[in-house]
This record gives structure tokens, C-alpha cells and sequence, in this order.
């Protein structure tokens, strides 16, 4: 293999990795021969000199090989999907996309897109087996929430799952949400633990790499893109934003995964709730047909893409239509009470949590110890909700981390009262 300097060298004078130089850069930082010095300076050369659509494919390949792949019944080919977010404030649409699916049929484990041809993805032909969601979430760090984080706020509620374990659960559920494995793309855990201190977070091809190793390992059928952008993203513009959704796309379509991508603006809070207890009370809401319209537009949104892409609806407005059914009668929030089961909460509480009242529910997740309700100092109108100011106080507040590994508190949080364009009196 071709030395690690060697590497590094061609990458800081802007030549093109060969895919052979690619895995054996991997392979080094896999079995733990390269140094985090040299790692860090690859790195930074990617984000410098950046990476052609080839190198980047390569870059995927080989990190999703780096460790297990999942595999599925063979009944199940075409009806595994997933969907990932870039991340927000607010957002706990996987709360109620998962089992939303999952109740249409889907498997699901955790503008439309810009496909591998420049077009939108080709829609396989229709089925009537049900599809998996098996999705693989993450933690919250910095501003934007994590959807494990929100689930650990239920009592209970176990995000490790063994391979076999989820398995399982889709079988009986058709959804499940867990953390990343150590067995799955041990790869990309050394590389992204290294990107945040070296300040490559921001770099496309390593953002698309890290995304896509972790959906081709768990070989899914089919994935959906939530692209954020604007002051509380990581893209502050959506051109930008549409740059990575294009990469994205790209790539997943040349690792046989069908994928589409849209772009949703992330100024102010993705509904009323900000924090992660208040935000599964919130994902509730909206499983049984309630809840924030912006939420709801967005699940149905997702998910209507989705269902076309694993032919469960001949288009993503059919497939809207359909979501937005199974949230409206019930279907979905049963399915989200047999995952809670599934995934070790109790009985009683998964029952309480899907069935009782506001006060119930609230009693069962805790609520914090000091609450204060701010009033307007003046009459006026509200312009904004700024999503980023707000995020960064709850994280001092003990709802966020600054490093992975530190806890966070589940009760700590804010509730909307107001929103854009409504008017207020003084007091």
C-alpha cells in the first residue's frame, strides 16, 4: 500500500485519490496504523482540495465496509428504508415518521431529489408487502437535538440493539430506532469524533461520506433526505444546502440506494416544543392527527416520498395522503406503543404515554423543577422566532452537550406560545 504521507501529499497538492489509496486510507484509520496527526491532516486536505463524485463514492464504499453490514429477510428486498436529517432545533420527526411507515407497511429503522441522472428517482414497481424502518439515530450535540436523546426521555426506552435484536423488532413492529452499533462502520466513529476538532465538520465529501457509509451498511432500499438550511443549520444558505442535497443524492443513487432529498428552511423551531421530553410529548400530538401544521406538513412530507420510492404509492402525493391517513386514525401511535414495548419501556407506561391525557403524560416523562413563563415587555407583532438564540440557552441550561458523553437533562425546555405573524399585547 501506498504510504499515508504519500497520500496526504497528493490530496494537499489537489491530485485525485485512486480508490485503491482511498481504502488503504481507511483501512489505516480503521485498524488504528494511522495516527490522529495524520488522519487530522488528511482531513484538512479534504476540506481544502475537496473530492470529485469518484473519490467520494470510493470514500463511502470504504467506510461502509470497514466493519458489520446488515442483513434482511430476503421478503423484505425493496421495503427497508430510512430517513436522516442534517439536524435542527425542534426536530422530532423521526418520533412520528418511523411508526407512521411502519404502519403503511414500511421497515423503517431511522423539492424532491436530485438523482444519480440529474432527474428525480425512478419509482420501483408496486408491492403489497409491508416495508421495514430500521433507523439508526444519533445524539444531540451543540444547538440541534438528538432523537436518541428524546427517546431516553421516555423511562425504559433502550436504543442499544443488537443486529439480531432489531431484526426482531421489525418483524413484529416494522420499526425500530436505536444508536449506531460499535460493529457498524467503525470507520466513520474515528473520523467523525476527528472532524469536530479539526474543523472539517463543514466538509461536503466527508458530511456525504459519513451519512452514506452508515445507509449502505444497513443496506437500505430506500432513504429520504431532510437537507436544512438557513441560521439554525449547518448550511446557512439553501444553495449550499442544495450543493450537499445534490451530493447526497448522487452518491446514494451509485450505491443502489433510491434517494431523494428536500430542502426545508431552519430559521425558527420545528413546532412548538423545544427539548426532549416536551418534544416526545409534542411527537405524540402529532400521531394522533394533531400538533403543530408545520410538523405534520413535514412528516407527510418525508413519508409520502417514501412510500412512492418503495412503490407502496404511485406518487409522493398519494404517498402524503396515505401517511397523513395512518396519523388520523390511529393506526400510526399504536405502532409507535408496540415499538416502546419492543424497546424495553414497560406496559403501563408505553399504555399511559399512547392513551392518556396531557397531564398524564406529563406526570410520566417528569417536568422540570422551575418554570417561568416570559411575557412581552411591549404590544407588537411577533416578525421571528429565532430558532439558534433559543437552542443555545436551553443547552446551558442542561438540555444540549458541548462534547459527547456528557448528559443532558430531559426535562429542561421550551414551549411555544406565540408564533410568526401573531399579535401580542403587552404583558
Amino acid at each position: 500500500p501506498t504510504p499515508l504521507p504519500t497520500l496526504i501529499h497528493k490530496k494537499r497538492d489537489g491530485e485525485r485519490l485512486e480508490d485503491a489509496e482511498i481504502r488503504s486510507f481507511v483501512r489505516g484509520v480503521t485498524e488504528g496504523t494511522a495516527q490522529q496527526g495524520q488522519i487530522g491532516a488528511m482531513l484538512m486536505a479534504i476540506r481544502l482540495r475537496g473530492m470529485d463524485a469518484s473519490e467520494t463514492l470510493a470514500l463511502t464504499q470504504a467506510m461502509a465496509s470497514s466493519g458489520r453490514t446488515l442483513a434482511w429477510p430476503p421478503a423484505w428486498h425493496g421495503l427497508v428504508v430510512d430517513k436522516h436529517s442534517t439536524g435542527g432545533v425542534g426536530d422530532k420527526v423521526s418520533l412520528a415518521l418511523a411508526p407512521a411507515l411502519a404502519a403503511c407497511g414500511c421497515k423503517v429503522r431511522e423539492t424532491w431529489g436530485w438523482g444519480g441522472d440529474g432527474g428525480r428517482p425512478r419509482a420501483p414497481a408496486p408491492t403489497c408487502a409491508p416495508p421495514q424502518v430500521p433507523m439508526i439515530s444519533g445524539r444531540g450535540l451543540g444547538h440541534t437535538g438528538g432523537t436518541l436523546d428524546k427517546l431516553e426521555a421516555i423511562p425504559g426506552f433502550r436504543v442499544s440493539q443488537s443486529p439480531e435484536e432489531m431484526q426482531h423488532i421489525l418483524a413484529r413492529v416494522g420499526c425500530c430506532i436505536v444508536g449506531q452499533s460499535a460493529e457498524l462502520v467503525p470507520a466513520d466513529r474515528v473520523l467523525y469524533g476527528l472532524r469536530d476538532v479539526t474543523a472539517t465538520v463543514d466538509s461536503l465529501p466527508l458530511i456525504t461520506a459519513s451519512i452514506l457509509s452508515k445507509k449502505a451498511a444497513e443496506r437500505l432500499s430506500a432513504l429520504v433526505l431532510d437537507v436544512k438550511f438557513g441560521g439554525a443549520a449547518l448550511y446557512p444558505t439553501q444553495e449550499s444546502a442544495r450543493e450537499l442535497a445534490r451530493s447526497l443524492v448522487e452518491v446514494g443513487a451509485h450505491l443502489g440506494i433510491r434517494t431523494a432529498a428536500l430542502l426545508t428552511r431552519m430559521e425558527q423551531p420545528l413546532g412548538r416544543a423545544v427539548g426532549n421530553a416536551l418534544e416526545v410529548l409534542e411527537a405524540l400530538e402529532c400521531l394522533e392527527g394533531g400538533g403543530p401544521p408545520d410538523l405534520r406538513h413535514l412528516v407527510t412530507a418525508l413519508g409520502g416520498v417514501l412510500l412512492w420510492q418503495c412503490g407502496m404509492a404511485a406518487g409522493a402525493e398519494q404517498g402524503r395522503e396515505r401517511l397523513a391517513r395512518a396519523l388520523d386514525d390511529g393506526s400510526a401511535l399504536g405502532t409507535f406503543e408496540a415499538m416502546l414495548g419492543a424497546q424495553g419501556v414497560p406496559p403501563d407506561t408505553a399504555r399511559g404515554l399512547c392513551a392518556g391525557t396531557p397531564a398524564q403524560r406529563r406526570q410520566l416523562l417528569g417536568e422540570a423543577k422551575v418554570r417561568e413563563e416570559l411575557s412581552a415587555p411591549q404590544e407588537g407583532w411577533v416578525q421571528q422566532v429565532r430558532a439558534l438564540p433559543l437552542a443555545r440557552v436551553l443547552h446551558r441550561l442542561g438540555a444540549g452537550r458541548s462534547r459527547a458523553g456528557d448528559p443532558v437533562n430531559p426535562r429542561v425546555g421550551a414551549e411555544l406560545l406565540v408564533g410568526t405573524g401573531q399579535h401580542l399585547r403587552a404583558g
